[in-house]
């Protein structure tokens, strides 16, 4: 029987993540579904987990169990271990064993030794400003990736960055059209002010907003928060 061609499988993996991760509804929901299919298709793959960490923090991550993320949550802590590294100072970080990384990673590497963690690989996932992620594979056994896996640990890795990145861009829409909203909820409470102080005060629009323009001056308060009491008032406030 021939042997199976990796680059298939690799495809056959990346149609198989699009499909899985498309129909999470959340972008948490989706990292975790990531993390899951890595354990399901990756072999050697015992353990998966997804980091994100901001000036030391872990802001978001998905794990496959619990050991995986107290590990992750350690290695934060002490500042020491391979995701870190992965994230900070190089793209991928691969080891067979371990055990030869007790000199650089003294306390990542016996906690994960005693938690039956042997060998792994660590991705790089994406750097915006001062956030950044890695996804992470573990193997119970020494030499548990071959390059097959790692071929899929980086398609793995794609989707993780994807879907953290359209988070990103989800969020800060989110901002501009809060402040969109805020913005055209300022105009017509301004809009409405000047309509008061124009049948008050006999007045045309110019001068209306020269009188919440002066207000706004003399009580060192927001245009929008004077026009707001002049709407609530009916008339400007003292100043």
């Amino acid at each position: 029987m021939a042997e199976p061609d990796p680059s298939q499988a690799v495809a056959v993996s990346f149609a198989q993540i699009a499909r899985a991760v498309g129909a999470a509804p959340t972008v948490a929901r989706m990292l975790q579904r990531i993390v899951d299919l890595a354990v399901e298709v990756v072999d050697g793959c015992d353990e998966a987990g997804i980091l994100l960490v901001s000036k030391g923090e872990i802001v978001t991550g998905a794990w496959s169990d619990d050991r995986v993320r107290a590990i992750e949550e350690m290695e934060c802590r002490v500042g020491e271990g391979p995701c870190l590294d992965a994230i900070a100072q190089r793209p991928v970080f691969a080891s067979a064993d371990l055990r030869d990384h007790r000199a650089e990673w003294p306390t990542f590497t016996q906690n994960a030794l005693d938690a039956g963690i042997q060998s792994m690989l660590a991705f790089r996932l994406f750097a915006a400003d001062d956030t950044l992620g890695a996804l992470d594979l573990y193997g119970n056994a020494r030499g548990a990736f071959d390059e097959t896996a790692r071929a899929l640990g980086t398609v793995f890795a794609a989707h993780a960055a994807l879907a953290l990145a359209g988070a990103q861009v989800h969020e800060r829409d989110l901002v501009n059209i809060a402040t969109l909203r805020q913005a055209l909820d300022n105009r017509d409470v301004i809009g409405q002010a000047k309509g008061i102080l124009m049948a008050t005060r006999h007045v045309d629009s110019d001068a209306a907003f020269d009188l919440l323009r002066g207000a706004s001056n003399a009580l060192n308060a927001k245009l929008h928060v004077v026009a707001g009491r002049v709407v609530h008032d009916g008339a400007l406030p003292e100043h």
